[in-house]
């Protein structure tokens, strides 16, 4: 049974904005009028029994409104436009159903005026070879070009289905369904989204250099705080205030602490409580936050543990201040609704080219983890005592099929730009420390090319999913972001 904690911690995490539990599509019926009308009723009325089967609203002219509740006149596209924009805090996305040829200009004129900036996709019912005559002809496979020729005009960015007809309640639409729902979830996570960027980039890290002008024409928004500010807010708060003992719960919920000193316990209490703050005074939704080194020398633990569960409860939050990696992070999550981690593109593994040792100190989410443990971070406990370094969540990556993204600010073009794939983390076996795990990447040593060659940064984000398609299309079609598809399945 979920307790009043439980509850308010649950509606923070949608309050800042990650995921919806129900998105809402406008829905355009295109007919046109010599071709038969009642494929445009039966039409409509099967795509919204798709849509809610799907567990999808839909916002969509009534038969009262239009003919059939369909749009073909320009007054039918200025109803559909005007209902459009009475909902336009709830519309996730567009879809175009051609049960017919459909009018194209009224399709994008609803559109246009609609005035929405949100995904479009398009699809066409096919006709059935055994019922040609012209009672049931529906030649939407022509109209779909006529369509799609139509928002090109106008510049509307639309995306189509796998199959360039497919039946709205069949399982290749299902797929596509799901598939456009990631793109909506990416492209509206997207909108208006604010990054707490804490403390300094660590003067070693050059690597994670980044434009907030570039993010800010994206409608991304940098939130910075100060790490002495952090470190002065900490330095308020009693071991006992209740703000510090919940987070404390929350850790020795969240994993193992057995033989972690309770002073560093209650240290990262007092940052993640602290964090969570300020998160919440500013409205931002990821984190990325300093560490390496000056956290663990002027306050004595790592921050991994409060990160990790962060990114657990699918608000991203990368290391090193890496502003673009917390972003690539989000990217995965929003679009599979599960955890992503942020890892070093760190090692080979033997003399395999399509495998990799990815690897991070570690914060990843526990969600990637068969078997999880708190510890120390041993790389700089020799620098800084281990005693200090308290807190890195550590074990062995689980195997399974994974998505993998990284963006990045291209100051010398002024653009946005990244790249996404997909591959598995094996079973391989790995003695290491930290949190590691063994990847297999088809045709590993060209994506190792190209990230070198173009310059793009160590680190990249995963998710154990299959999404690099719906990110993909989110950041080069909506975002208007160059982008490089590593091997796509076809």
């Amino acid at each position: 049974m979920a307790t009043a904690k439980d509850t308010h911690q649950q509606s923070e995490i949608e309050r800042r904005g990650t995921m919806k539990k129900q998105l809402t599509f406008g829905l355009i019926v295109g007919n046109r009028g010599f071709f038969p009308d009642h494929l445009a009723k039966e039409g409509r009325d099967e795509m919204l029994a798709v849509l809610e089967t799907a567990g999808i609203n839909a916002i969509v002219l009534s038969p009262e409104q239009s003919k059939y509740g369909a749009v073909e006149t320009h007054e039918e596209a200025r109803r559909c436009a005007d209902l459009f924009r009475k909902h336009r805090d709830e519309i996730d996305g567009i879809i175009v159903t051609l049960p017919n040829f459909g009018d194209e200009r009224g399709i994008a004129d609803a559109i246009r005026y609609s005035t929405l900036q949100v995904p479009v996709l398009v699809q066409a019912t096919p006709d059935r070879k055994d019922i040609m005559k012209i009672s049931h002809r529906r030649d939407s496979f022509c109209g779909k070009m006529s369509a799609c020729n139509n928002l090109m005009q106008y510049g509307i960015p639309y995306s189509i289905t796998k199959l360039h007809t497919v039946q709205p309640d069949s399982d290749a639409f299902r797929k596509d369904l799901e598939w456009f729902s990631a793109v909506c979830r990416v492209v509206d996570g997207f909108r208006n989204l604010r990054i707490c960027s804490l403390g300094a980039r660590p003067q070693a890290f050059n690597t994670v250099r980044y434009s907030e002008k570039l993010l800010e024409r994206s409608g991304i928004s940098v939130i910075t705080i100060d790490l002495s500010e952090v470190l002065g807010r900490i330095d308020r708060m009693k071991d006992a205030d209740d703000a510090v003992q919940q987070k404390l719960a929350l850790i020795r919920k969240y994993v193992e602490t057995g033989h972690v000193p309770e002073p560093a316990l209650i240290k990262m209490a007092k940052l993640g409580a602290s964090i969570d703050s300020f998160m919440r005074e500013t409205q931002s939704t990821i984190s990325a936050v300093q560490c390496w080194t000056a956290l663990e020398e002027f306050f004595g633990v790592v921050p991994c543990t409060v990160m990790s569960m962060m990114s657990e409860q699918l608000l991203p939050s990368a290391c090193e201040t890496d502003v673009m990696g917390t972003l690539s992070m989000h990217a995965l999550a929003l679009a599979s609704q599960t955890p992503s981690a942020l890892l070093d593109w760190n090692n080979n593994y033997g003399d395999d080219p399509d495998k990799a040792v990815c690897f991070h100190c570690a914060n990843l989410p526990k969600h990637f983890f068969a078997d999880v443990v708190m510890d120390f971070q041993a790389i700089i406990a020799g620098t800084v005592g281990k005693e200090n370094t308290y807190g890195t969540v550590v074990g062995r990556v689980k195997a399974g099929a994974m998505s993998y993204a990284r963006f990045s600010t291209d100051e010398f073009t002024g653009k946005i730009r990244g790249y996404v794939g997909q591959g598995e983390f094996t079973k391989d076996p790995l003695e290491t420390f930290g949190g590691a795990g063994v990847v297999r990447i088809p045709k590993m040593q060209k994506l190792l090319r190209y990230i070198c060659e173009t310059g793009f940064e160590h680190h990249v984000a995963a998710n154990f999913s299959q999404t690099a398609s719906p990110v993909y299309e989110a950041a080069l079609r909506y975002l208007g972001w160059e982008m490089y598809h590593h091997e796509p399945a076809e």
